[in-house]
């Protein structure tokens, strides 16, 4: 058998880092898939790239964003919009806080 390179308790730090929870069974789910993915990247870091130029992007498209202009919106769509919100305040979407409890300041 291969070298485990990631555990079910790994994978539970990592995810209260990221405040995620997971159930027993989504643990034993994620773990091997974690597993393969891991593998996956070791399989490519032998993959020999010598001469093959850079890519950080798969297209020659550069800087292809409209303009960002604010521009008044409709208040039918608006009030439309509103409506799919869970939550609304002030014609806002309301959304919870998120309040960082680990303690390191990250």
């Amino acid at each position: 058998m291969a070298e485990e390179r990631i555990n079910a308790e790994q994978v539970q730090h990592v995810a209260s880092l990221a405040k995620l929870e997971f159930t027993p069974d989504q643990l034993a789910m994620f773990t091997p898939q974690l597993e393969k993915i891991i593998g996956m990247f070791e399989e490519l870091s032998k993959v020999d790239t010598t001469g093959v130029p850079v890519t950080s992007r798969m297209s020659d498209h550069t800087n292809t964003l409209r303009e960002d202009v604010a521009v008044k919106s409709d208040e039918a769509l608006r009030e439309a919009l509103l409506k799919n919100a869970p939550e609304t305040a002030n014609g806002l979407i309301k959304v919870p806080a998120i309040i960082d409890e680990s303690g390191d300041g990250e």
